[in-house]
């Protein structure tokens, strides 16, 4: 199952100009330079300070799969941070988000109308504003549930009452995520 934050992450990933770092030498060396030093690339990653220095020259080449793994998410993290600030800043103030969901929609309706949940496959642009809370929510470290809240919110708003045009006072629940994906 897909979550909000993860495709939050990787739209801002698509915004990149260049690609990562290949090789566990040279990520190893872009987190030491980022970092300053290889004491917190040890800490962060969870091995020792030396086994970093190794890395750093060359002399160990192949990390672990969980280790690789690691290496490249917190690369990842770190890359191009003026690149992903440009891109975020952008969908918050002018183009807005595109949200690609397959998931359970329910919602609470006027009374004498249908209100069961069902399978519903959406591509919805959100506009600037709910880009806006989304990037804001997850830089402050919202729960997967609050981002998944805010997207309801923003989906509900122009999906299902059109800007206030139809269906008002519906609230939109968002559950049982299949897929979730974003664009800029």
């Amino acid at each position: 199952m897909d979550t909000v934050g993860d495709g939050l992450e990787e739209v801002l990933q698509k915004a990149f100009t260049r690609p990562i770092p290949q090789g566990a030498g040279a990520r190893m060396r872009y987190l030491v330079k980022q970092l300053k030093g290889t004491r917190p690339v040890a800490e962060l990653l969870g091995i020792t300070q030396r086994t970093v220095e190794r890395y750093v020259k060359d002399q160990l080449r192949k990390p672990r799969p969980d280790l690789a793994e690691r290496l490249e998410r917190e690369v990842r993290r770190r890359w191009q941070p003026q690149v992903r600030a440009r891109a975020k800043k952008q969908a918050a103030s002018t183009t807005g988000i595109v949200i690609d969901t397959r998931a359970r929609f329910g919602y609470t309706a006027a009374p004498g109308t249908t209100d069961d949940p069902r399978q519903r496959h959406l591509t919805v642009a959100l506009p600037p504003e709910f880009a806006a809370r989304l990037f804001d929510a997850q830089e402050q470290g919202a729960t997967e549930q609050q981002l998944r809240d805010i997207a309801a919110e923003g989906l509900g708003e122009i999906y299902f009452r059109d800007r206030g045009r139809r269906a008002q006072g519906l609230e939109v629940q968002f559950t049982d995520v299949e897929h979730v994906e974003f664009d800029l």
